[in-house]
């Protein structure tokens, strides 16, 4: 009986998967140490809350003609493949770990880089890449102050930072 109590006490970490295949990938890691961001991992229950806000927020642009995709969310595949692309060679990300999400022709830029990166450059090339619509970068200076992001390994720690826009 006291097992069985001990091991519902102690329940098993919610699943969180990327439940509408949002892009989330790496631009660089090579800032040992640097916490991985949550992106677009969510439980199941965080799922069913967004799915509707995801069909009224993609609609919206649509509706309001400054799209010609009828959901916004269809450009965020190609956004990642141009952000891929333009950076593919740079060597601007030796010394940093950043992670890029892209939902809703938002890209957020997050990770680890040291205080001498240029993080209004960064800001500027992703605003360049043809239909984002606006970027955030949430970018913390080395590894041991804590992320101005949600991570992986502490997804429900409010970050408490502002976005650096």
């Amino acid at each position: 009986m006291a097992s069985a109590a001990a091991s519902a006490a102690v329940a098993p970490p919610l699943e969180r998967k990327n439940w509408f295949n949002d892009p989330f990938f790496a631009l660089s890691h090579t800032l040992p140490g640097c916490p991985l961001p949550l992106g677009p991992l969510m439980t199941r229950a965080q799922m069913e809350d967004d799915a509707h806000y995801r069909v009224e927020r993609g609609t919206t642009c649509w509706l309001a003609h400054k799209c010609t995709k009828p959901n916004s969310y269809m450009y965020d595949q190609p956004i990642a493949e141009a952000i891929r692309a333009h950076f593919a060679d740079s060597r601007q990300f030796d010394g940093t770990s950043l992670w890029i999400t892209v939902q809703r022709r938002f890209v957020y830029a997050e990770g680890c880089a040291p205080a001498s990166f240029d993080r209004q450059a960064l800001r500027q090339q992703l605003e360049a890449i043809p239909d984002v619509e606006q970027v955030f970068i949430r970018v913390g200076t080395g590894v041991s102050a804590p992320a101005p992001y949600k991570t992986l390994a502490a997804p429900d720690r409010p970050t408490g930072a502002d976005d650096a826009q």
